[in-house]
């Protein structure tokens, strides 16, 4: 077969001389197109489809029989192609391509293979408190597993704007879900030692037993081999701290019915629970503020459970400076009674609005919130000690209650503090008198020890020299303000 290659535009007539069969006039054009590249791929195209017909398809029309008539250029370039090497290769390319689909399709499937053994290996890599979340969701209630993504939407990325709260596990971030649930999401650090992951247990563990109106609950969780997130309700109203210390501030009533509120909370913890639990960071930024500004204890991450047993002994200490009892700072020995203490320096917080270690107010309100108030009490001076926010909107009779319940709570010895059961009927007016004048005596005893240590070892007292910038010892020990007291406040809320 001879194909005629005419070297003018392709738009220009050519003329078939003899069949289909034989000879095909292609017309292009030699500076824009390669001619081999044009001979190799597309005259193998044409061919075929001129083989199928009668004639000349591409010139003459489908199933024509007769000639094109029109001027032969003067010099064409003509070569003389063999129709079955033609079809030789038709063939090799055929082949070409089958192998070369095929070596793409062995690719395709080993790099699948490789993925999913990679992801395999991902989630077989999570530790086994993801197993535990994926078997047990039914015993810890509608706990609900949220990804690292949602979590990542939510909270705008993590990004410091939304952050409500920082302490010594990590931080806590102001959210919002796909469905427009409001959430804080603590999301805690050192994972992959041994702190954050028991704090992250530990609250896992809690929600199946401590569920109350007064204790915060959790939505859900978030775990990857290199994230632990808890996601809890988000409480519009900040905590009590942040309240005390803000505007507008809280009201009197209101101060009363978070006091009550809160121990009801640590009541059903220590009593009707079982195992029972201890709470070990009772604290005024530990206890939310819901809607309506009703108590909710939060932050189980440093609780423990009793069993049965009267108490805990631990070597790592932890817990806020200020609110920590003096036996779980000396010994490391803690019991519901260590809340109790804890719960002490809360009602001073309300009463007074300052924290537990006030720093720099003023060169006679620089120390310890508990032994301050020991003085002003003794001096029986109760006026000095309530929050200058309330300015007269107190009342004094409650005020003074309330001053008599903290201090039975913040009695040395573990054994003269009162349960947490007792704390609830006193506060709700209910054998205040009785308490008080059995333990009276437990109160002067235990202010006069206070002050024999004073001259003995240093202590935290007010009235320091103010070129005297160590504040960090108490009950005549030294203890520094680090990540292992969680010196700063875990907030997880705030307001915004």
């Amino acid at each position: 077969m001879t194909v005629t290659i005419v070297k003018y535009n392709c738009m220009a007539s050519v003329h078939l001389r003899h069949s289909c069969r034989t000879s095909v006039f292609v017309c292009i054009h030699l500076l824009t197109y390669n001619l081999l590249v044009y001979l190799y791929f597309l005259f193998l195209f044409f061919w075929l489809f001129c083989c199928s017909v009668l004639g000349n398809p591409l010139i003459c029309g489908n199933h024509s029989n007769e000639n094109c008539s029109a001027l032969i250029p003067a010099n064409p370039l003509s070569f003389s192609i063999n129709s079955s090497s033609g079809k030789n290769k038709s063939k090799k390319l055929a082949i070409a391509l089958g192998v070369s689909l095929s070596v793409v399709s062995i690719l395709l499937l080993a790099l699948g293979y490789l993925v999913w053994r990679r992801n395999n290996k991902i989630k077989q890599s999570i530790l086994y408190i993801t197993d535990m979340q994926e078997e047990d969701l039914v015993k810890l209630g509608n706990l609900r597993g949220f990804t690292f993504r949602e979590l990542q939407n939510a909270t705008d990325n993590f990004s410091s704007k939304n952050i409500l709260g920082s302490g010594g596990f990590g931080n806590v971030y102001w959210g919002k879900l796909g469905d427009g649930t409001l959430v804080a999401v603590k999301r805690l650090k050192d994972v992959m030692g041994t702190a954050g992951e028991s704090q992250f247990r530990t609250e896992l563990e809690l929600i199946s037993l401590a569920v109350h109106r007064n204790l915060l609950r959790i939505v859900g969780y978030c775990a990857t081999p290199n994230e632990r997130l808890l996601v809890y309700p988000y409480m519009s109203n900040g905590s009590v701290a942040s309240r005390l210390r803000g505007k507008p501030s809280l009201d009197w009533n209101t101060r009363k019915r978070i006091a009550i509120g809160a121990a009801r909370g640590l009541l059903y913890l220590h009593e009707q629970c079982d195992p029972k639990i201890i709470h070990r960071d009772v604290k005024a930024a530990n206890v939310l503020l819901d809607d309506y500004c009703e108590a909710v204890v939060g932050d189980f991450g440093l609780a423990k459970l009793l069993d049965h047993a009267e108490s805990h002994v631990t070597t790592a200490v932890r817990g806020t400076v200020g609110h920590i009892a003096p036996e779980y700072l000396s010994t490391g020995q803690s019991s519901e009674k260590t809340d109790v203490f804890g719960f002490g320096i809360l009602l001073l917080e309300l009463i007074t609005g300052m924290r537990a270690l006030e720093f720099g107010k003023s060169v006679n309100q620089k120390g310890a919130l508990l032994e301050w108030v020991k003085k002003i009490h003794l001096e029986k001076k109760i006026e000095l000690l309530v929050d200058r926010e309330l300015g007269i909107n107190y009342d004094r009779i409650e005020v003074g209650e309330m001053l008599q319940v903290a201090l039975l709570c913040t009695q040395y010895l573990p054994a003269h503090r009162p349960k947490m059961s007792e704390v609830v009927r006193m506060l709700e007016g209910d054998g205040l008198a009785e308490k008080w004048a059995a333990s009276h005596n437990y109160i002067n005893t235990t202010t006069s020890f206070s002050r024999e240590n004073s001259k003995s070892r240093p202590t935290m007292a007010f009235g320091h020299d103010d070129n005297d910038h160590d504040h960090s010892s108490m009950f005549g020990i030294t203890m520094s303000m680090d990540d292992e007291y969680d010196a700063h406040c875990m907030e997880l809320s705030g307001p915004r």
